[in-house]
């Protein structure tokens, strides 16, 4: 009966002892939500991206070092004392404070791109760290549990994040990452299709048969030869999609600049308009599954005026030298003849 009521007196102890922590988790949370809704402001001092990219580079590691400590603390007996849980509350508040500090360095002349690239790695890390209090806070006082363990891992990975944000010149890094990335996604949408689309095969194979409603032998599983037809042109288009990205990626790697704002902008324009790809190209996949509804591959082929967007923007842009006029002209070409194709087949269903 003593030990047990040792035991009751020594949780609101623990409790205390954590408080501090309570505190620290609300400033994270103010802290997450100015990075979410606030923009970086010009800076009162030249820019200098190499210090920059130190200075964000420290302050990551250092973030990563005090969740560290933190976790180590409330990972076993005897926990740390209401003075000692102070101390570590307050430099983990300072360590995530110098994160988006240094976040706020960077200037909107820089780019959208890069900052974007920048605001996402950082809230990922001040959000890694209120989990990880969170995980403290609620967790009970005897034994490390499973999730302080995942939550501490999350801060790490978060935290070498920063080894992963490109950091060539300016925005024009920052744009080739992002275009690589939407090329990515297209890619892995136009493999997958194309590999549904062997002759023969049924798109829903590996999809197990249901023990009640018996064998799959819906026609609507499959694709007729009509079907088919309709499916070539939205191949062209996938594919289309594929290439435009794929030159604009090697154009911008060759002759993108971040030497003015004018530039800057191109080029944070072109990430914008081609985050708008990989989503519609998406959206195309999805109709073209059996059973297929002409109407509905008709209506979305909104990526037809991403990529006409895309190209004529790319070819007014200063990544678009004369040299590489003609692949553009190409490829408007292209995306044209199929959209027609597109529209020939699918003229009945309006």
């Amino acid at each position: 009966a003593d030990v047990t009521r040792g035991a009751l007196r020594g949780r609101p102890a623990a409790m205390e002892a954590r408080e501090p922590l309570r505190d620290v988790r609300g400033a994270l949370r103010a802290v997450l939500a100015r990075l979410r809704e606030g923009e970086p402001g010009e800076g009162r001092e030249p820019f200098e991206l190499p210090r920059f990219w130190d200075a964000l580079g420290q302050t990551f590691q250092v973030t990563s070092q005090e969740a560290t400590k933190l976790s180590l603390a409330f990972s076993r007996p005897p926990l740390p004392s209401a003075e000692d849980c102070q101390k570590l509350s307050e430099d983990v508040q300072n360590a995530v404070l110098a994160v988006a500090t240094v976040y706020y360095w960077l200037p909107k002349g820089q780019g959208t791109t890069l900052r974007k690239m920048v605001r996402d790695a950082t809230t990922e890390v001040v959000e890694g760290m209120i989990q990880l209090t969170d995980t403290i806070l609620n967790a009970p006082v005897e034994s490390l549990s499973q999730e302080q363990l995942i939550s501490t891992g999350g801060v790490w990975e978060a935290c070498e994040q920063v080894s992963n944000l490109p950091r060539g010149e300016y925005n024009q890094a920052a744009v080739v990452s992002a275009l690589a990335a939407c090329l990515g996604v297209v890619k892995d949408a136009v493999e997958e299709m194309e590999h549904a689309l062997v002759e023969g095969q049924d798109p829903y194979g590996d999809i197990m048969e249901d023990e009640e409603l018996g064998f799959r032998g819906n026609r609507d599983t499959y694709w007729s030869e009509a079907d088919r037809q309709l499916l070539s042109s939205c191949m062209g288009l996938m594919k289309a999609s594929k290439a435009c990205l794929k030159k604009v990626l090697a154009a911008v790697k060759a002759h993108g600049k971040a030497d003015s704002p004018e530039q800057i902008a191109q080029l944070d324009d072109l990430a914008d308009i081609a985050n708008e790809i990989s989503p519609s190209v998406d959206e195309l996949a999805l109709s073209m599954y059996p059973p297929v509804n002409p109407l509905a591959v008709r209506l979305n082929q909104t990526q037809e005026a991403s990529l006409m967007n895309f190209l004529n923007f790319c070819r007014t842009s200063h990544v678009c030298p004369p040299s590489e006029e003609g692949w553009v002209q190409f490829l408007s070409g292209a995306v044209d003849h199929n959209m027609n194709k597109v529209k020939n087949f699918t003229q009945g269903q309006l």
